[in-house]
């Protein structure tokens, strides 16, 4: 962004923005015209016309402009993504460029001096801007890392690695800048949930999680190692001189005008510098609706009927990564009516949801989650939703909330629906709370999806498939599926897949944990009952030829 454009220091000479709110700000916009917009509450078109009036520069409206027309020639993403401009039409040695600041002489110069051709330039609305240039790049490809740019990021630093940062390498730094813009921006194409930044002695990797499985993307030369965690650092807002502690930060990618990501950064300092993992946390992911996750129709039920119950305890159980913020986010989504006050307590809030209280827990500053469950239960509250059980004295207001007349929902780290029974009794919870508060136990894991275009039939002996644990009616009726792999998916997966086991709190489980029974007790009355245990509910995935027999090994523990 121009910060010295004339059309930023008109409208600060006008009064219409403060210089030292645009000091402040700059940082959080892509843009000039962005910054203008939302510092002085312009909208994008009636800043547009004001351009016009200030420098007499035509105007172009872009809504329906084809970006397939634009000479392949003339794109020049690492301009076209760092100034905001588009170019449109070339007509002889002079090409129309739309910018949505038109006194930006600086990108125009370096346009002309890439292509040699003259700019003709045309003021246009900055959110159809920002539109185009994201449909224009997305459709050419151009977010992937070539060879050629590679080589010239590596050729970077042969002096190593350096410990400063100052105004003087921002220079130096710009092409690191791009590359580490460029891996985020690979990683959200991808799909990927994680990204692993990772020093060794010799070696510098890059690794991407998809579908729950590392694969190694980069290896930059291990002499930009400083480099590249000073500017993810930089970009979390963290303490670049800080490197014997761990620090925790957060990333707002702007995607368009009407799409961000965020990314959670962690960083850790190791035997040959600080290891980075970011995970992308991805709003739109809350939005799926129920139906997209994979619950089998009586599950989807028995979540639906606890949900509309006015109070009690809803547990989503799981390790980490297997997705229980999305289904604890898909349920206060559906949740979410002006008729109802929701206010959750996490660490950290991964997901933004507008119409919903969203508190970040601060043990510093003594906001635990049972200090802000007391907070919650004198605010009037509806549902409260509670990031996780830690320790007996969260658990006991969490149950204290659900039987005065709240629907609580929170989670556990636990292998199966049962065993968060026994987890609660070996925290202190009395039984006799546990069985009168909790209404519903839900456990997950995610399998990688197959790929529909590649996956190919499997054919094993049944006497295999019956130790598996599929029974005669299934074999009779179903066809697994394996892994192939083709240009569009991952080693022949594409996506992932929930499994699940909903275990409603019956009066004959109430009863065991009454009197002081085991999980697996508890698990052998739930499937009397008919409630699909994780193993159960995976081979039914690969018998809907959802995913493989392989991978529901894997993510099950068979």
């Amino acid at each position: 962004m121009n910060t010295n454009s004339p059309l930023l220091r008109k409208f600060i000479t006008l009064g219409r923005i403060d210089a030292d709110t645009v000091k402040a700000k700059q940082q959080d916009f892509t843009s000039t015209a962005e910054l203008i917009s939302k510092c002085a509450k312009i909208e994008s078109i009636d800043l547009a016309e004001q351009c016009i009036e200030l420098f007499r520069v035509p105007f172009f409206d872009l809504k329906d402009f084809d970006t397939s027309r634009i000479p392949s020639d003339l794109v020049k993403e690492k301009l076209i993504r760092k100034h905001h401009i588009l170019p449109l039409v070339q007509k002889g040695r002079k090409v129309f460029i739309a910018a949505s600041d038109p006194t930006d002489y600086g990108a125009f110069e370096n346009f002309e001096f890439s292509t040699g051709l003259s700019c003709e330039i045309v003021v246009v609305d900055y959110q159809q801007l920002e539109q185009k240039i994201d449909q224009l790049l997305d459709a050419s490809g151009s977010l992937d890392i070539s060879d050629d740019e590679f080589k010239e990021f590596a050729d970077l630093d042969t002096q190593g690695p350096s410990d400063t940062h100052s105004h003087e390498e921002e220079k130096d730094d710009a092409p690191i800048i791009v590359y580490i813009n460029k891996i985020l921006m690979d990683a959200i194409k991808k799909g990927a949930s994680d990204l692993h930044f990772e020093p060794y002695e010799h070696k510098y990797r890059i690794r991407f999680r998809i579908d729950g499985i590392l694969h190694e993307v980069a290896s930059p030369p291990n002499t930009l190692a400083t480099k590249l965690s000073a500017r993810i650092k930089v970009m979390s807002r963290l303490d670049i001189a800080e490197k014997r502690k761990p620090q925790d930060g957060r990333i707002k990618l702007k995607i368009s005008d009407r799409k961000s990501i965020d990314f959670r950064v962690s960083t850790m300092p190791t035997l040959w510098g600080e290891k980075i993992v970011m995970r992308i946390l991805d709003s739109s992911s809350a939005m799926l609706g129920i139906d997209i996750l994979g619950y089998e129709a009586e599950q989807k039920k028995l979540y639906m009927d606890a949900l509309a119950q006015p109070q009690g305890m809803i547990l989503v159980t799981g390790p980490t990564g297997s997705g229980k913020t999305v289904s604890l986010y898909t349920g206060l989504n559906i949740l979410n009516q002006p008729e109802r006050n929701i206010s959750t307590a996490e660490d950290p809030v991964e997901i933004n949801l507008e119409g919903i209280n969203q508190v970040q827990i601060n043990p510093k500053a003594e906001m635990t989650f049972a200090n802000a469950l007391r907070a919650f239960l004198r605010q009037d509250p509806d549902v409260v939703m509670v990031g996780e059980i830690r320790d007996l004295e969260t658990a006991e207001i969490s149950i204290k909330a659900a039987q005065t007349g709240h629907l609580v929902m929170s989670t556990l780290h636990t292998n199966s629906a049962p065993e968060t029974i026994t987890r609660l009794l070996n925290m202190g919870v009395p039984a006799y709370n546990v069985a009168s508060s909790i209404s519903l136990i839900i456990a997950q894991r995610l399998a990688r999806r197959l790929c529909p275009k590649c996956k190919s039939a499997e054919n094993l002996p049944e006497e295999e498939l019956l130790r598996q644990g599929f029974n005669h009616s299934q074999i009779a009726e179903m066809t697994l599926y394996e892994p192939k792999g083709c240009e569009s998916c991952t080693d022949g997966y594409k996506g992932r897949v929930g499994i699940y086991e909903v275990m409603q709190i019956t009066p004959e489980i109430a009863e065991i944990i009454m009197r002081g029974g085991n999980s697996l007790e508890i698990a052998e009355v739930s499937l009397k009952a008919g409630f699909n245990n994780l193993r159960l509910s995976g081979l039914q995935k690969a018998a809907d030829g959802l995913t493989s027999l392989a991978e529901i090994n894997r993510v099950t523990n068979a």
